[in-house]
């Protein structure tokens, strides 16, 4: 990004860089406009471009150890939520646009998910078991309040009575207690409210549209309130910049009637080192390169390290001691006494009748 330009107001990202696939990119030689009020002012605002997606389906499957899950629906591609760490973002770059602002502005929209959902659910195919509410994108940012399609997927899911664990930085999540509710009396529902700091001006630098921190804790105790089994995700962990909060984080969803937490470590694939980076370099250039050594530290030198089992946690001294304290907090607080109470059990083919169900309950 040329110091010239402007930033994208209530975006995480500074830019667009290149889409590592194509060979063409556009750029604006800023210093041609720096005196074009007019134009500067355009370009900081980015709208949100909503792209039908024709995908045939809606049930994405992996074979990652580190998850919990290896099944998951995303309704939507790319994510408003502006988190500038995602590591989802390089994904939009197979689309043809950046993993930057492009990201978090052109959002792709499945509207057919909650059909594709009960074909697949319908389909012999289809072996039981809990799906992941989004393993990608947030699948309550902000355009779902107006299209609903995360809403749509969950009353699909509560007529199969299939298992979902969701995860979130969003609470938004609460405005389905009803069919979550329903789906709970099964055993089959669990929400994770994600959080990375309780600053609110750091969470809003860092993931600019999400729930701020006190709206977050508000869901975990409305949900636990209600009765759905909630936790917390300290994620992600980014060394040098918020592994001090782990403790007050815990401590606070314990309160708010989280019984279980989870964290990873801050990923940095391909095009999002660049971006997270750029950003430390606006908001924190004093302590960037305290951060970004830290970062390699616990990646064996380098900014990110896809290896199974190692991606997730980081390895090596500094990587250990955020192990540490993170289960040390979980131990004070009374956190993961029980496994996570979410079970693919009861599922259903509800116009199979009930002596169907019974066979998938046994």
């Amino acid at each position: 990004m040329s110091e010239r330009e402007p930033r994208p107001r209530g975006r995480g990202a500074g830019g667009n860089p290149r889409n590592r696939f194509e060979s063409t990119h556009h750029e604006v030689d800023w210093g041609l406009v720096e005196d074009d009020p007019e134009y500067l002012e355009s370009a900081s605002r980015v709208p949100t471009e909503l792209i039908p997606d024709r995908s045939r389906s809606i049930i994405a499957t992996n074979e990652s150890p580190d998850v919990g899950f290896d099944a998951s629906i995303n309704p939507y591609r790319g994510c408003e939520h502006g988190c500038i760490y995602c590591y989802a973002r390089p994904s939009h770059e197979y689309l043809g646009y950046s993993a930057g602002v492009d990201f978090e502005s052109k959002i792709l929209v499945k509207h057919d998910a909650p059909a594709l959902l009960r074909k697949e659910l319908d389909s012999p195919r289809w072996n039981p078991k809990m799906l992941g509410l989004s393993g990608v994108t947030d699948p309550y940012q902000p355009i779902e309040r107006g299209l609903r399609l995360t809403r749509e997927c969950l009353l699909v899911l509560a007529e199969y009575r299939q298992a979902v664990s969701i995860i979130t930085k969003n609470r938004l999540v609460v405005r389905d207690l009803d069919v979550l509710l329903k789906l709970a009396e099964h055993a089959a529902a669990g929400v994770f409210l994600s959080i990375t700091s309780l600053d609110d001006e750091l969470v809003g630098k860092l993931e600019p549209r999400t729930s701020r921190p006190r709206a977050r804790l508000a869901a975990i105790h409305q949900l636990a309130e209600a009765g759905i089994p909630v936790g917390v995700m300290v994620a992600p962990v980014i060394p040098g910049l918020n592994e001090s909060e782990i403790p007050a984080i815990v401590k606070a969803a314990a309160a708010a009637g989280a019984t279980h937490a989870g964290y990873t470590m801050l990923r940095l694939p391909l095009g999002v080192a660049d971006l997270f980076t750029g950003w430390l370099e606006a908001h924190f250039p004093g302590r960037k390169d305290k951060i970004l050594g830290r970062i390699r530290a616990a990646r064996g030198g380098k900014l990110n390290e896809s290896r199974f089992r190692v991606r997730m946690r980081g390895e090596g001294a500094g990587a250990e001691i955020i192990s540490r304290l993170f289960h040390a907090s979980v131990r004070r607080a009374g956190l993961n006494l029980k496994p996570w109470p979410v079970s693919s059990a009861a599922f259903r083919r509800p116009h199979q009748g009930p002596k169907q169900g019974l066979l998938f309950e046994a």
